[in-house]
């Protein structure tokens, strides 16, 4: 679903993951409880880590893109020899994304699958986002839990830390054909924890900076380059605002999502290695205050008053044309795409470093299942195959987390924007968002304070140290 992902969307459900360790101890959990230092750890945003990614993707993708196509025959000629003789096995499979949008797809995926794995019968499941989480936890705790389900990143590090997932790590070592190299490494990485590998990742989204192309020319400003920083775009802002005829020169919405990226942008981050809270860094206040600037102090943003009511005001913005550059996710591509004047994307802006926002789906295993090296052979075919990969790039089906360019020759084609590249370029220095067990009220907590410093009702300085107290306070057992 091409806007199932939006910067609002990613807080439902989290609710859920809040709860799961309620239902767990209910249901008798052993599993020992995870410290909250080792539960942020791995999902802190850091420049380092941004770095790493970047240097990691550029060596990883020109080995995968050769590599890619021989694995896939190899896999599916072994697989299709040691099928024939194989006892009949039947899984289910448990998701969100496909319903309702893209049954059909995942069929023909499913169809595709039987033609290498003809013993093993995936039955399917869905539910809508919406409850999907809450259904999840009542089968978990049951003991009941789907042999294959899906997961966002957000929830992924709450059932990781719970012990209710299958570590794919030995599956992916016994199976000789495997290679984690056809993924993003920061995609592959990010369902990773403790040095166990917990899942596959099934797709991404990631966010870009959107700009009028007319606006730039009337204006006579360079379109933005990869070089960019922060006082690039606010130069180009201020040439680019025209109040008269309601013209803006950069939006972004200051909310949690946004705030996490940005702060990266300038070398910090809300949580240190440790998992030990950074809130109020130097770093993350000066970010703040960049962000406040475009409303207060340079006037090239739109203020609350000056975006309408209505859900996506800013989507309608940028698509009257009132909007010269714009923050925002490639799902949102679809939307804007009959605007009436030429645009393009480009890599966001950053200050002491680049960072992009990074959403992600993966597919797990239940720990419980019986029926394990049938599970990995569909979680591995959903996520990586290239018949799967074609028909999810096809459908519009977010994209596959793939590092093989071919896969997505159809999808580079397509226009607006011309500048597709720029969606995997991204990949290259993209961060996660910070988790932690108590993930809703650290996102609560955030807007809550962004929103009074953007009120003046706080310096930068003050909400981020209120801030501070209030995450240190969720990082302490209840």
């Amino acid at each position: 679903m091409e806007t199932r992902m939006s910067f609002i969307r990613p807080f439902m459900g989290l609710v859920a993951g809040l709860m799961l360790a309620l239902v767990m101890v209910a249901c008798g959990d052993n599993t020992a409880t995870t410290a909250p230092a080792a539960t942020t750890a791995p999902a802190a945003t850091t420049a380092a880590a941004a770095t790493t990614a970047a240097a990691t993707t550029a060596a990883a993708t020109s080995a995968a893109a050769t590599t890619a196509a021989a694995t896939t025959a190899a896999t599916t000629a072994a697989a299709t020899s040691a099928a024939a003789n194989a006892a009949p096995v039947t899984i289910t499979y448990f998701t969100f994304s496909a319903a309702p949008d893209h049954l059909k797809d995942l069929d023909a995926m499913i169809k595709a699958f039987n033609a290498v794995y003809p013993n093993i019968t995936v039955k399917v499941e869905t539910a809508s986002y919406d409850t999907y989480f809450t259904k999840l936890q009542t089968l978990v705790a049951s003991n009941t839990a789907p042999d294959v389900y899906e997961l966002n990143y957000e929830n992924f590090v709450s059932y990781a830390n719970k012990g209710v997932l299958y570590d794919m790590s030995s599956l992916a070592s016994a199976d000789k054909t495997f290679e984690p190299s056809i993924f993003y490494p920061r995609a592959y990485t990010a369902f990773a924890q403790n040095g166990k590998q917990y899942g596959l990742p099934e797709s991404f989204s990631d966010v870009v900076l959107y700009y009028n192309k007319d606006l730039f020319d009337k204006a006579g400003v360079a379109y933005p380059t990869d070089s960019w920083t922060w006082k690039d775009e606010i130069a180009a802002a201020q040439k680019l605002t025209d109040a008269k005829a309601g013209v803006w020169g950069t939006y972004q919405p200051v909310q949690f999502f946004e705030f996490y990226k940005m702060i990266a942008q300038n070398g910090g981050a809300m949580f240190d290695a440790s998992g030990k809270p950074t809130v109020n860094s130097p770093q993350n206040v000066e970010a703040l205050k960049f962000m406040l600037d475009k409303f207060n102090t340079y006037k090239v943003s739109p203020g609350e008053a000056d975006l309408s009511s209505q859900p996506d005001s800013d989507t309608a913005l940028f698509k009257d044309g009132k909007l010269a550059m714009w923050r925002s996710g490639i799902w949102n591509f679809g939307a804007v795409k009959d605007a009436t004047f030429k645009w393009d994307i480009a890599l966001e802006p950053g200050n002491t470093t680049k960072a992009h926002q990074f959403f992600a789906n993966g597919i797990v295993i239940s720990s419980k299942t019986a029926q394990a090296d049938a599970a990995w052979k569909w979680a591995r075919f959903f996520t990586s195959s290239t018949e799967a990969a074609k028909i999810r790039v096809a459908a519009s089906w977010e994209l596959p987390a793939l590092t093989d360019q071919s896969l997505f020759d159809q999808y580079l084609k397509q226009t607006p924007p011309p500048s597709r590249q720029i969606v995997f370029k991204a990949l290259e220095t993209a961060v996660t968002p910070p988790v932690i067990d108590r993930e809703s009220e650290l996102q609560d907590a955030t807007t809550k304070e962004l929103a009074k410093a953007k009120l003046g009702q706080e310096t930068p300085q003050q909400a981020l140290d209120n801030l501070q107290e209030q995450v240190t306070k969720l990082l302490q057992p209840k």
